[in-house]
């Protein structure tokens, strides 16, 4: 299933469940987040090497196995 038929779907069983008015309200209420992704993430990111980046990969991997 795709991202946007999971989005679809999840649509439709809130307005099958709440109906149009409260399913926007509840979408309002969500809203879309805060801040600035791009800018955070140089920030965290600026002192990541390559060599991290791989060394953590291996890891995660070393750990589902």
């Amino acid at each position: 299933m795709t991202s946007l038929e999971i989005r679809e779907k999840g649509y439709q069983v809130l307005f099958d469940h709440l109906g149009e008015v409260t399913t926007i309200r509840f979408l309002q209420d969500m809203g879309w987040g805060i801040g600035n992704y791009t800018q955070e993430r140089e920030s965290r990111l600026q002192n990541v090497t390559r060599q991290d980046l791989w060394r953590d990969v291996e890891k995660i991997r070393q750990e589902q196995h």
